[in-house]
This record gives C-alpha cells, structure tokens and sequence, in this order.
C-alpha cells in the first residue's frame, strides 16, 4: 500500500524555538528532501511574512522540484469576512502551488472559545474556503485541528465538521493532533470508528509529539487504513516537536513493508537529515534513531564480538539501508564500504586500507569537533590527502585581519595575507563587509596572477556554530563555508578556538578544491 509521506518541515517544523533559516537555506532543504522522494512538501504560510512571500516568489523561480508538489498553508476564511474579501486566502492563490492546505476548527471547545462563534459558522468558514480554492483550480487538504481532542470532548460536533468538509470535495480530511496529547489506543479507537461511517473517504494525519507517541500514533492510524502521513525531518518543531520522518519512513518502510520513499532514495537519509541539521544549525542527538552518529555504534566486548560474526546479531537493520554505517569504538573496522562507497562518488579508488585511514582520520576530527555531512568538499580534499593526491597550489605565510568603526556607524574589515605561489611571494589586502569577506578577497588577490579563474568563486553562505558552549569564549567554533561559480556548489568546513582561524582554513579548502577541478 503506498503512503503518502506529506513533509512539513518548512512550515511547522521551523515552528521550533531557535529555529529561523532564511529564504535560501528554505530552498535548498526543498530540493533536499523533494530527492528523498516525499509526496508534498509543504512549503509555508504565504502572506504571513515577508520571508514567506520571498520564498513563494524564489520558489517559482528556482523550485524545480523531481518528485514532490510543493504545498502552500493558510487558514479558512477569517469570521464574518467574505472568502473572496479575504486577502490570507488570496495569497493562497498567489501564492503558485496546486495544492494546498487549509487549518481549521474541528473542536466545539476551539470553536465557541478561540473563534468565539457557533459550530455552523465555523463549518460556513472552512466549507466556503475550501469550495473558493478549488473554484481556482486548487487542490485542498484539510487539517482539522485539534480533532482528537474535539471527538473525545464532542464527537458530533467533530463529525459534523468532517461531515461537512468531507463532502465538499477535499482532496483528503486531516485528523490532526494539535496539542500531542493523545494515546496509540484512544488513535486506534477514534479512527476505528470513523473509517466505519467513512470507509472510502482518504484520511492523513498529523501528530504532535508532546506524549512521546508521535511515530507510534501516526503508524497505528497507517495500520487501520490511513494513507497520508505528516512529519518533519528530525522531528523538528513546536514545542517537543512533530512526527519524525527520519524514524517513521524507515519504520513503515523497512519493519511493515509499506510504500513511501523509493529504497534508494531511503538510502540518503542519514546524509539529508546531517545536512538539513546543519543548515538550521541544531546538532542531531548521537542516539537519533535510524540517522544519529551512535545509532549504530558498539563498544567493545560481548556486542563487538557478535558483531564481527553477524551484524544482524546486535542491530536490527542493515545500517546501509538507511545511509548509516556500523562501527565500533575500538577497532574501528567497521564503515569501510561506506568509505569506499563514498570514494567512487568523488571519482576516487579507495581499498581497505585508504577506508580504515579515512575513518580513524575523520573520526579524531569528529572528536575535535568537525562534522561532515553538508561539507562534502573539504571530505574530498580528505580523501585527496589519504591518496597523497593533493596539489600544492600555494603555501600560506601569515594574514591579519582588523575591523575599523567610523563614524557613521559603518564597519569596515580589512585583511592582509601572505601568500607563496611556487617562486612568487604576495602580500595582498582586502576590504569587506566582515572579516571573512576580507580574507577571502586578499587570498583571491594573492591568488588571481597564477589562477586567474579563481575570480569565479563566490562565497554565497556562511554558518557558524558554537561547540562546547560551556566554555564561554574559549568555546571551539565550527563554520561553514558554501562557495558557487555559478555554475556549481560545494561546501567546506573549518574548526578552532579562534572564529577567524576556523573561516581561513574553510576558506584555504574551498580554493584548494575549486583548483583542483578546474585548474
């Protein structure tokens, strides 16, 4: 049976205290998960925001999007405004999707308190907003919020909604658990009784996870014949989150043999939910299931002796499955057909023995603090290296680097590198907007006389992250660089006590591999 997996990380899922990425970072988690494979994706709430109004804009655009529909939010019509009056509704219709996804009341409680009208004012609202969308050639889901709350206080009131919505032509009604406080058997109860008065009509659900159950509810309501799905990556969002897609996928996937991702896109996972962690800038627990560092991971002993028999012994999937690897703390000779595996994407011949350099390599970096996920070229430049195949395009001397304030509240960085290139010395400077936009033009200058298609790369992202906050300002910090030539995009990574330090070497890496595609 084939389950619709409906992603709502860009819109709930940023909902999450901390969380704010920007219009970019929204794009590119899009494609991210659109080459999971995922049914929709839900992109925001159009006309709530400038930034969300950007992202529609940038969307239609730039959004090429291979396997998913993108989803535009909204809510019915607001009380006593005429549908066609309402201009949340009419961003809705701007805003590019076919389809899209309207919230509204489902709970009598919610209705006469937070609307403050009836419950025949409130159907008025979502029957006249869905019937005005598909008027305009839209296609409507429904999230009929706190609808298990309302059923257990009123369930006439709830199937009267339903009721109503249903028969106005939605595309599929969603059971959503708004406040995340229900129980697998009260899910198993309350659908079982409605999937009896409705037996053909296409059901979703959408649980939030402030009980723990949010996977486990959500694979329940897929048992009694629910075939639409939403979650986030990572489980992001409000409060104690959503449905986490990176363990419900692999659970209805692998364990109940259900439809959702294409298996080979399963196996990019782990790599998608690294990489979009780092792009919201929150670290993934190690004990993440299915996609945490230590999810897979034995200590010596009894478990590392079984495992070297048969993995299956101590873990309760094939880790490659879901693009995680098996290793062992000690030995550390496990993982080594991901690491070759990886190789061949870069075009690099790695046996046995380059893997097992590789992995102790990058794991005393892991433990210093790199992580490389969404910085695939400075892991390149680490396999170049296990190769000895690294080019030496130039030699760093020294760079300083100081900020001036004037007057006008302006500030000004200013860079000075020191650079060999074979024979020749440069002493270059550089003026930007921060201090690493100023070390990065003074290494351009340096540079540009013997690699004169250097003036191609751009630095068009730029992250940091504090490791080890505890330490105050002596904290190690960790940065990401994203670099384009217009053409194509790679990412590097740098880690140091000094912020400064940590950029100039993401910098050196991202010039050290542009150079030696194209030089």
């Amino acid at each position: 049976m084939k389950i619709e997996i409906f992603d709502t990380t860009l819109r709930d899922g940023f909902q999450q205290e901390g969380i704010s990425p920007s219009v970019k970072d929204k794009i590119e988690i899009a494609k991210l998960i659109d080459d999971l494979g995922v049914s929709y994706i839900e992109g925001g709430w159009p006309g709530a925001s400038p930034k969300e109004e950007e992202f529609f804009e940038t969307a239609k655009k730039e959004l090429n999007l291979k396997n998913a529909k993108l989803v535009s939010f909204g809510s019915t019509r607001k009380l006593n405004i005429k549908v066609d009056e309402d201009n949340q509704v009419a961003a809705l219709l701007n805003s590019g999707t076919e389809y899209v996804c309207i919230v509204g009341k489902s709970s009598k409680l919610h209705i006469t308190k937070a609307l403050q009208t009836n419950v025949e004012n409130a159907i008025s609202m979502a029957v006249d907003t869905v019937n005005f969308l598909k008027e305009h050639n839209k296609k409507v889901f429904f999230d009929a919020e706190h609808f298990f709350d309302g059923y257990k206080e009123d369930k006439n009131t709830t199937l009267e909604v339903l009721n109503a919505v249903v028969n106005s032509g939605v595309e599929c009604f969603v059971f959503c658990d708004t406040n995340g406080g229900t129980l697998p058997l009260e899910v198993r109860d309350i659908i079982s009784e409605i999937r009896k008065i409705y037996p053909n009509q296409n059901f979703g659900v959408h649980f939030q996870n402030d009980n723990g159950c949010a996977v486990v509810n959500s694979m329940v309501a897929v048992e009694l014949g629910i075939t639409h799905v939403q979650g986030t990556i990572n489980g992001y969002g409000e409060r104690t989150g959503n449905a986490d897609l990176c363990t419900l996928i692999p659970n209805l996937s692998l364990k109940q043999n259900y439809e959702t991702i294409n298996l080979e896109n399963l196996k990019k996972l782990t790599q998608t939910a690294n990489h979009i962690a780092e792009l919201v800038n929150v670290k993934i627990d190690s004990r993440h299931p299915y996609v945490g560092s230590s999810a897979f991971t034995h200590k010596a002993g009894l478990h590392a002796s079984g495992m070297a028999k048969d993995s299956s012994l101590y873990e309760h999937i094939d880790s490659k499955l879901v693009g995680n690897y098996t290793r062992t703390t000690v030995s550390e000779l496990a993982g080594r057909a991901s690491v070759i595996t990886k190789a061949e994407e870069f075009g690099l011949n790695f046996d046995n023995t380059d893997a097992k350099k590789l992995i102790e390599e990058v794991q005393k970096l892991e433990h210093y603090g790199f992580q490389f996920e969404a910085a695939d070229a400075s892991l390149y430049l680490l396999m170049k290296k296990i190769k000895k195949h690294v080019p030496d395009y130039f030699q760093f001397e020294s760079y300083r680097v100081f900020s001036e304030r004037r007057q006008d509240e302006e500030v000004v960085s200013e860079a000075v590198c020191k650079v060999n290139v074979g024979n020749n010395r440069y002493v270059k400077t550089g003026e930007g907007v921060g201090p690493v936009d100023a070390l990065s033009k003074a290494l351009k200058y340096c540079l540009e006389k013997d690699y004169q298609i250097i003036n191609k790369v751009k630095l068009i992202d730029y992250k940091v992250r504090i490791i080890d906050s505890s330490d105050g300002t002596a904290a190690k910090t960790r940065v990401l660089i994203e670099f384009s030539d217009s053409k194509v995009k790679w990412s590097t990574i740098g880690v140091h006590n000094n912020i400064i330090n940590a950029s100039w070497n993401a910098l050196c890496d991202g010039f050290n591999y542009y150079l030696i595609n194209n030089h």
